[in-house]
């Protein structure tokens, strides 16, 4: 289990290069009020692609670096397909990203046995 963590900072980084090849990548931060939303994944000021840019990506990244504790369990990938089938039905790539970041957090907390 000791690699989770590098696995996840792998599909960290294929996440930002789908997001910065599919043209979804903001070159602008919104305004710090967007960004301050207490909304699950910042559904009342983000686009969800925006939401993983500027607040998930940030936040792994800054957990990881600092060898903090990864969250016990993660339920991304509902609400990513929820809203790409919706929004970018040809999303496949980064919704395949999600659900693996999803699988990853579980093996980790042994909720995943393999």
């Amino acid at each position: 289990m000791h690699d989770i963590p590098n696995r996840i900072a792998d599909v960290l980084l294929e996440l930002e290069a789908t997001l910065r090849t599919s043209g979804k990548w903001d070159r602008q931060p919104p305004p710090e009020s967007a960004l301050a939303s207490t909304q699950p994944f910042a559904i009342d000021t983000l686009r969800f692609e925006q939401w993983l840019q500027w607040i998930f990506l940030p936040r792994i990244k800054g957990i990881l670096e600092q060898r903090r504790p990864l969250p016990g369990k993660s339920g991304i990938f509902t609400y990513a397909r929820e809203y790409l089938e919706k929004n970018d039905p040809p999303a496949r790539n980064l919704l395949e990203l999600v659900k693996r970041f999803d699988d990853l957090i579980a093996i980790q907390s042994g909720v995943i046995r393999h």
